[in-house]
């Protein structure tokens, strides 16, 4: 009987195994959102407005490096007449905090260009926050800082 015991138990054990090993890995949601902004920020580049549209929510808001402030079709208009000479991007530094159906996204962005036919860096800390509507995650407020000299 202790025979049977222990040979059903390794059976257990290795159909529990081969099953978790067939199960494809969950994204947790700080690693979808952390995504979704290395997404963002490329369609930026690459002016996919259409992308860009979809993760922002219609409430969007923005308050840019200056001051300044805008919605959501004023950052697709940005994104739409994006024309900077970029050699690099780098998000890094990210702290994500979900609440729920709300996230916050900490992040830092590393941007290496041409600015006047000089080479140029610009490091910017973001706050991004989101929401999850509808089963998907979509940005409701972006607030962007200068970090040093730019």
């Amino acid at each position: 009987m202790r025979v049977f015991h222990t040979l059903c138990c390794a059976w257990l054990i290795a159909l529990t195994a081969s099953v978790l090993a067939q199960t494809p890995a969950v994204e947790s949601d700080q690693e979808v959102l952390i995504k979704l902004e290395g997404r963002w920020n490329a369609a930026f580049y690459r002016k996919d407005v259409a992308f860009i549209r979809r993760l922002l929510a219609d409430e969007f808001v923005a308050t840019y490096d200056d001051g300044s402030q805008g919605d959501k079709a004023k950052e697709l208009a940005l994104a739409a007449e994006f024309n900077q000479a970029v050699e690099s991007a780098v998000q890094e530094d990210f702290t994500v905090k979900v609440y729920r159906d709300t996230a916050v996204v900490h992040f830092t962005l590393r941007v290496v260009g041409l600015r006047q036919g000089e080479r140029a860096e610009v490091r910017l800390r973001y706050t991004d926050v989101w929401i999850m509507r509808d089963g998907r995650w979509q940005c409701v407020s972006s607030q962007s800082t200068r970090v040093g000299p730019g």
